[in-house]
């Protein structure tokens, strides 16, 4: 997941340098969506292993 967030940034900058506010916008927002998405399993995933 964190690898697809990763994707979706790179495709905001480059979409941005090349002028499509648009589409810059809506990646950044999924890449922000899918990086939470991470953050929160990962946590979920580290206090199942600890018990």
């Amino acid at each position: 997941m964190l690898h697809y967030a990763v994707i979706f940034f790179v495709i905001a900058l480059i979409a941005a340098v090349l002028g499509f506010s648009g589409i810059a916008g809506a990646a950044s927002n999924i890449a922000w969506i899918l990086f939470v998405v991470f953050l929160v399993l990962a946590v979920i995933s580290m206090f199942r292993k600890r018990t």
